[in-house]
């Protein structure tokens, strides 16, 4: 069961507070949020720490929502959370090895075909170990629907791989909220590559038929072997449910997340 995280006051400053949680061993300052985040290796092991202004409540309150509300073996959750005397608030995740698919870089979209980064090897590994970590991803997304709570800003930033012990995260979920809602934004954060056309319409319901989109090009983009979708490694069969899944109009994909992850272990299989 998700075990709930409440913030718990704090009487420092953040960077007094981080200077006595550890040593800085990594900054990420790039985060199309707004929010910093800081690695940091504490007398108990390293942490990744995410820290949030006021401005940003509306992200930590969601965050801490949802995994109050979804425990995965694929999802990482956080540790704590405290709210600090300077305004901030910070939650505290366990630090995990490997490389996130699509970091934050200056390079852009250039650092998804650098040989060294984690895209390039990801799509380089073997065509099982890709769709075994496909899979995980959406096991953990039944979990994310079974809960109530919709897919909003899910991208390949939000996956975290690790080569050594071949296994996929899911990071980042501060934007999933509960489901369904109507849209009433001019258009919902997130990467156009992976969201779906209701996503860009005002006044449109964002469901769990969208979350199934946006599960379905993750399925397109990662289970290929470059970034423009010209080398697909995956079958027919395979192809057919991605087909469904992004289809434009919802009804016409799967109805629900459980549908579509049992639709791809069929083809797979």
């Amino acid at each position: 069961m998700p075990i709930p995280v409440t913030p718990i006051p704090a009487d420092a400053d953040l960077p007094a507070w981080l200077d006595a949680l550890g040593t800085r061993f990594a900054a990420f300052e790039l985060q199309g949020s707004g929010c910093l985040s800081y690695g940091i290796a504490t007398p108990t092991g390293r942490r990744f720490v995410k820290t949030f202004r006021a401005e940003h409540d509306r992200l930590l309150r969601r965050a801490l929502a949802v995994h109050a509300a979804v425990a995965h073996e694929s999802i990482v959750a956080p540790l704590a959370a405290y709210r600090l005397r300077s305004g901030e608030s910070v939650l505290v995740y366990p630090w995990l090895d490997g490389g996130v698919l699509y970091p934050a870089d200056p390079r852009g979209a250039a650092v998804r075909t650098d040989p060294d980064g984690a895209m390039a090897r990801f799509r380089a590994l073997p065509v099982d170990r890709v769709e075994a970590a496909l899979a995980a991803v959406l096991d953990a997304h039944v979990t994310v629907a079974a809960a109530g709570l919709v897919a909003v800003d899910f991208y390949d930033g939000c996956l975290l791989y690790d080569f050594a012990a071949s296994r996929m995260h899911v990071v980042d979920m501060d934007e999933y909220r509960p489901g369904p809602f109507t849209l009433e934004a001019d258009r919902l954060p997130g990467s156009t590559r992976f969201m779906a056309p209701e996503e860009f319409r005002r006044g449109a319901v964002i469901d769990e038929r969208t979350t199934v989109f946006n599960l379905g090009r993750m399925l397109r983009l990662l289970l290929d072997a470059g970034d423009v979708e010209a080398a697909w490694r995956g079958t027919d069969r395979q192809s057919a449910v991605i087909t469904r899944a992004t289809a434009p109009r919802p009804e016409h994909r799967h109805a629900t997340v459980a549908e579509l992850a049992g639709a791809w272990r069929a083809a797979t299989a």
